[in-house]
């Protein structure tokens, strides 16, 4: 188990949980373009040579990155922001773990697949239909064909974070906060949860158990859609709210990037392994309600 790990990108959804748990054990750096804790200090992937000195004056064991431009819509509309950030971040810190002689972690998503199948594993060949998923599957691949001592963790519907949760739990819980008489969701589109807590705790496992470099998809058991999890939270408070089911049409002035319409994923390699550790996504739910 490394007794320095960088953290790049710490600043966002996944970032708190990650934090939380390495720096338990670890010394800890973490960095993010918004320095929104006390605890991260400034860091911008894009910029190689800049971040590379203060990792470098770090000396780190492990370089975790974290750092994306996840929002579609702004990558459709950003696409060289989006190059720069998810392609051009992962190589530059890949790079920088090889020339420290390091162990990386690199982040990638379900999103890189094209939706055609009901459950993807990791054998399953990716073929990306928006700009954020061609740009973060090109950092997968460069990742995975390049840094011989990295982890590529695939992570599906991202769930936790807290106030830092803009995703579609956070979006539903702010409606139902600010009065919501009916919520609306699409059953078209099915995917996985991944509850950030559990998906920190996994890949500390991995690291701690010596699992081998590679690819592995780690999200929480169970293949849903939006509307399966929007009426799971409302059940979960107790609530009457009705939730509607409307298709991807209701929101495609919003919601324009392309997005799969099947993106669940199962831990196959992790399965294998003996090295699963993320839990059915409806108990991570009320595990997440709880604590917010």
């Amino acid at each position: 188990m490394p007794k320095k790990v960088y953290i790049a990108g710490a600043g966002g959804m996944l970032g708190s949980d990650v934090y939380k748990l390495f720096s338990s054990t670890c010394e800890v750096r973490a960095s993010d373009i918004d320095v929104n804790e006390d605890w991260l200090v400034y860091g911008d992937v894009r910029h190689k040579e800049a971040i590379y000195k203060d990792i470098k004056t770090f000396n780190p064991d492990l370089i975790i990155n974290l750092a994306a431009l996840t929002d579609l819509e702004e990558c459709e509309e950003k696409e060289e922001t989006a190059h720069s950030t998810n392609y051009m971040g992962a190589r530059n810190l890949g790079d920088i773990a090889q020339g420290l002689d390091v162990p990386y972690i690199y982040i990638s998503t379900a999103g890189i697949f094209d939706g055609t199948k009901e459950l993807y594993t990791e054998d399953d060949i990716p073929h990306p239909t928006s700009v954020y998923a061609v740009t973060k599957y090109k950092g997968e691949c460069y990742v995975l064909d390049n840094i011989p001592k990295a982890y590529v963790f695939r992570a599906g519907w991202m769930m936790g974070g807290g106030k830092k949760d803009k995703k579609f739990i956070g979006k539903i819980l702010k409606q139902i906060k600010e009065g919501a008489t009916e919520l609306f969701a699409v059953a078209d589109k099915q995917g996985t949860p991944t509850y950030t807590l559990d998906f920190a705790e996994c890949m500390y496992s991995v690291l701690k158990t010596n699992t081998p470099y590679g690819l592995y998809n780690m999200v929480c058991g169970g293949r849903v859609s939006r509307l399966d999890v929007a009426k799971a939270i409302v059940d979960e408070l107790g609530l009457n709210i009705p939730v509607i089911e409307v298709s991807s049409n209701y929101f495609s002035e919003d919601y324009f990037a392309p997005r799969p319409a099947c993106e669940a994923m199962e831990n196959t390699k992790l399965n294998a392994l003996g090295k699963n550790t993320m839990r059915d996504w409806k108990i991570c739910l009320k595990d997440y309600l709880d604590e917010k």
